[in-house]
């Protein structure tokens, strides 16, 4: 069931060395091209990475919270025509967890690595070095990039009593169940 999926999937930041079958990586593809867009404009483009060394520089495309990319065996980088729609972060927001759970139901791993609104360093941006990197044409923004992979690490479910309940209002803000 999909509350089962919901509950088991977690940030997953250690990847087993085993690549993600090609299978896979083709149900991962189908299931972000199947996702929820604004007006269908679907404003989102992808970039597949599979080779190592790609994904180890993409690992450095910001100084803090990439690093763990350097040993997932896939990466999706999650880009979109800002042109096309006025919420194209949106769009490509709920592309991004349509593949994390698609990646939890195939028995993977992944976690999200935010690139949109980041700098690689004082004189560029992470989107400017991911852009770089890839050769992502001009007009195409990057807002993030997805690491799947086999988990090298097991992680519980998060409690339900650990869930914000308090942060749930009832028919007008404030009120409480």
């Amino acid at each position: 069931m999909f509350i089962d999926l919901v509950r088991t999937r977690r940030s997953i930041r250690q990847f087993q060395d085993r690549p993600v079958e090609k299978e896979k990586v083709a149900l991962l593809i189908e299931t972000v091209l199947r996702a929820p867009s604004s007006r269908g404009f679907n404003p989102w483009e992808f970039v597949v990475v599979t080779d190592p060394e790609t994904i180890i520089r993409l690992s450095k495309a910001k100084p803090h919270g990439a690093a763990f990319l350097k040993n997932a065996p896939l990466a999706i980088v999650v880009c979109a025509d800002p042109d096309k729609s006025d919420v194209w972060v949106e769009d490509t927001s709920i592309a991004s967890i349509m593949l994390h759970l698609a990646a939890t139901d195939l028995g993977l791993g992944s976690c999200w690595v935010q690139i949109r609104k980041r700098d690689h360093d004082p004189e560029q941006t992470a989107g400017d070095y991911v852009t770089r990197l890839l050769g992502v044409p001009p007009g195409l923004a990057v807002a993030s990039i997805v690491a799947i992979g086999y988990p090298a690490q097991e992680l519980p479910p998060h409690p339900k009593a650990s869930l914000q309940y308090d942060k749930v209002s009832y028919d007008q803000y404030g009120r409480n169940g």
